[in-house]
């Protein structure tokens, strides 16, 4: 029997990269899955396809994380949709990278609304419709924990503040055995940062494996966390960067 047999988890951008690939992680395990996803239907739909390919229930739900309502609404509405919540994994965000003199007043409002306010309110909603022994796992970086480099201080100052987040959470949620974990993923390829990039040789340099992560790596992590071998791991921050902060 799979690990997550009966369960429901909902991925936040999943339609892609990452998050598609820790959907179709959770449905592998024996989780029914939905997803959210903001312009690419087809992309969403092809996950939702291979879902059901492995016989189980698959949701695609069109959510913008920088909208407020949405970012509570898609929780609600795969609760709904899947008859009960048992995952929440906050995995939308976006990267906005460049000179701190160069990003603008709207730049900042919008990496903190995707980044920061979205899976709060996500988090909030969840709170109380997750069941008790329920899992949330948020994806930040790993460039909340070092520095990679000159352009990057919006961006790691929107995923530090999930590090404050889930140790809070996990205090406030304990009690009914939900854990609430953070992920840093290091250099991983995907289409936003492929491993033939134009910037990925530093990248390689600084891993102790020298080379980018898969997103089935990150997944698996995922994976880990959202089941009962992860029952006594909560408040955590976990980097699956390939040694980079080593």
């Amino acid at each position: 029997m799979s690990s997550l047999n009966g369960r429901t988890a909902l991925v936040t951008g999943g339609s892609r990269g990452i998050g598609a690939a820790i959907a179709l992680r959770l449905a592998a395990d024996g989780a029914d899955v939905a997803i959210t996803f903001v312009r690419n239907e087809d992309a969403a739909r092809e996950v939702v396809a291979k879902i059901e390919s492995m016989g189980r229930r698959g949701f695609a739900i069109r959510a913008d994380a920088a909208d407020a309502g949405d970012a509570a609404g898609a929780v609600e509405r795969a609760a709904d949709d899947l008859g009960r919540l048992d995952i929440l994994v906050n995995n939308a965000g976006i990267g906005v990278l460049g000179p701190i003199g160069d990003l603008t007043l709207g730049d900042v409002d919008r990496v903190l609304a995707v980044n920061v306010r979205s899976a709060y309110l996500a988090s909030q909603a969840a709170a109380g419709l997750l069941r008790d022994g329920g899992r949330i796992v948020s994806v930040g970086t790993a460039l909340a924990r070092y520095a990679g480099g000159p352009g990057g201080t919006l961006y790691a100052l929107s995923k530090s503040a999930l590090t404050g987040m889930t140790k809070a959470l996990a205090h406030e949620l304990g009690g009914r055995g939900i854990t609430v974990n953070l992920i840093h993923p290091g250099p991983i390829d995907t289409e936003l940062n492929p491993a033939d990039g134009p910037f990925a040789e530093p990248q390689k340099n600084n891993t102790a494996l020298g080379r980018f992560g898969s997103a089935d790596e990150v997944a698996s992590l995922v994976g880990y966390l959202a089941g009962d071998d992860a029952a006594y791991l909560t408040g955590a921050e976990l980097a699956v960067d390939g040694g980079h902060s080593a």
